[in-house]
């Protein structure tokens, strides 16, 4: 059996394990168009800070892949699909053939257009993978900058800023939404991470964007907003979001919608073809639909699923939800689920600030089910409110302790603890 895996990261290596515990023998090639042998993409914001070095970033070592029996090829680019002869062509002309394929590729970062933004122009960049991390800190360097802004102020523009802060450089980053991390908290939690940004000399600039940039001798030299304001900076970050990878599949049968369509086996409309990570669009847990959903832990799952299905073991993916664990400003934040429910739509929302701590708990339900939850400072027991979505615990008779400091496994009902401790799922 030949095995083939076009990208090298979570997904990859979790449907390398899988692979290995059912098939010994069969070929495994992985194909990554970086040249590194892998790296945790969370860590890229303390590696930008300096707070660790380039060797602290791989979360597999050289011996994992030559344990495995894995022929590694880097820094190549996978650039044809050929489904019905079973083929990938990488950018150098090279022909793979396989027997089963796995696409993890990951996201893509956008970049919106911008009048006078060119690809070519200098001293602007994105955030999520090495090589750019390499060449930002590069251009920090080597010109000397002082001042920065940050285009976006999601989870991959905050780990940025953060990352230039403690370099010494001071940011402005601009938001289009009312309010930062909109996709992940609501108002009260964001304006907790808002107030450490500003205390470390961060200016916050929200329901505004980039209309136009001005360069000189294709450098940028400044920013006009949308509002009027004018910005001079000499580095810009574009930390607007990441949409997946889809050019490989693009001139094939694959279907796609968002990201990559999986089933429940993580294989896409063609046989033999699976996806898996960032790219793929698979089951969201809460939802009951296909979604992307692009963490490492739904990366690191479906790469194993994928795997097993890969070699013959017949495994379905239970779908994961959202979920984010990062601390931000020194501020350990974690959210699970639907955080921002509709109004109107049967929701219940229990929260509590401390903003003299800048702590923060909100619980979201539905139905007397937690759907989602928003922990700040305030994580020591996240993994049980975790726990209550997927198991779907009806919590009407424990609902006024979820927001209790003493909330944890004792508060459950004793019927849950025992299959908890058996290791059984359980819905009451």
């Amino acid at each position: 059996m030949r095995y083939l895996i076009i990208g090298n990261s979570a997904a990859a290596v979790n449907a390398v394990e899988a692979i290995r515990g059912v098939d010994k023998e069969g070929d495994i090639t992985i194909v990554s168009d970086e040249e590194v042998l892998n790296y945790s993409r969370p860590l890229l914001s303390y590696y930008l800070g300096g707070r660790i070095a380039e060797d602290r970033l791989a979360f597999r070592d050289e011996a994992f892949y030559k344990k495995h029996k894995v022929d590694l090829i880097l820094g190549k680019r996978a650039t044809g699909l050929d489904t019905e002869k079973k083929r990938v062509t990488l950018a150098d002309g090279q022909v793979l053939p396989y027997d089963r394929l796995l696409i993890s590729v990951g996201g893509v970062p956008i970049v919106p257009p911008i009048e006078g933004l060119r690809d070519d122009t200098t001293g602007v960049f994105t955030f999520i993978q090495l090589r750019e991390a390499k060449r930002l800190i590069d251009y920090i360097e080597q010109d000397s900058i002082q001042k920065a802004v940050v285009l976006g102020a999601g989870l991959i523009g905050l780990k940025a800023i953060e990352g230039l802060l403690e370099r010494g450089v001071r940011v402005t980053v601009i938001e289009l939404m009312d309010r930062i991390l909109a996709n992940t908290f609501d108002a009260e939690a964001s304006s907790i991470i808002e107030e450490r940004l500003t205390a470390h000399g961060c200016t916050v600039i929200k329901g505004d964007t980039i209309a136009r940039v001005k360069t000189r001798g294709g450098k940028i030299r400044q920013l006009t907003l949308k509002s009027g304001k004018e910005i001079p900076t000499s580095l810009l970050i574009v930390a607007v979001g990441v949409r997946p990878n889809l050019e490989l599949v693009k001139r094939t049968s694959v279907k796609t919608d968002r990201g990559i369509v999986v089933d429940e086996f993580m294989q896409t409309s063609v046989q033999a073809v699976y996806a898996s990570g960032d790219c793929a669009q698979g089951l969201d847990f809460l939802s009951k639909e296909n979604a992307v959903i692009a963490i490492w832990p739904v990366a690191a799952r479906q790469g194993r699923v994928a795997g097993l299905n890969m070699s013959g073991v017949q495994t379905t993916y239970p779908g994961l939800f959202a979920m984010n664990s990062v601390q931000i400003m020194d501020v350990p934040t974690i959210s699970f689920g639907m955080t921002t429910p509709p109004e109107g739509e049967g929701y219940e929302v229990l929260h509590r600030l401390d903003r003299a701590k800048s702590s923060y708990k909100k619980i979201v339900l539905r139905n007397d089910r937690v759907v989602g939850a928003i922990l700040l400072n305030a994580v020591e027991r996240a993994g049980v409110y975790g726990m209550l979505i997927r198991e779907g615990i009806d919590v009407k008779e424990f609902k006024d302790q979820l927001l209790s400091d003493a909330f944890g496994l004792l508060v459950l009902p004793k019927e849950f603890r025992k299959h908890l401790v058996a290791g059984e799922s359980f819905v009451a």
